[in-house]
């Protein structure tokens, strides 16, 4: 099998494969920092259930949207995947444009697009 330099595959200009892998190991890194340190900055706020009851929905929203940017590029590196597979199994005889995706599978990452911008709006305007 052939060894593959994820550094030489562009995925759009000025990204390479090798650099959204990294990025998406840097986003998990981080999150679990920023986690940490708001759990523990918003522990000084609350001093009774009311605070805990106003501040919970607002952090869990904040973190849902994260993970949702995250799943993106997670997705986006299992797209290219496939497409790195398909040409290295296709023959001169298959058709070039497939990629192995699931008319659900496209539907599910626009939607899942959708809704990660909508509560990222929804978030700035609160």
């Amino acid at each position: 099998m052939e060894k593959i330099d994820f550094s030489e595959i562009e995925i759009y200009e000025g990204k390479t494969f090798d650099q959204l892998l990294k990025q998406i190991h840097i986003n998990s890194e981080e999150k679990s920092e920023q986690i940490a340190s708001l759990v523990t900055k918003l522990t000084a706020f609350i001093k009774n259930p009311d605070d805990a009851a106003m501040l919970v929905p607002l952090v869990a929203t904040y973190l849902e949207v994260g993970v949702k940017n995250d799943d993106q590029l997670i997705k986006l590196a299992a797209i290219i995947q496939r497409v790195i597979k398909s040409n290295q199994n296709q023959t001169s005889t298959s058709n070039s444009d497939s990629v192995g995706l699931t008319e659900s599978e496209i539907a599910e990452i626009i939607e899942n697009s959708k809704d990660a911008g909508n509560k990222v709006i929804k978030m700035k305007t609160s």
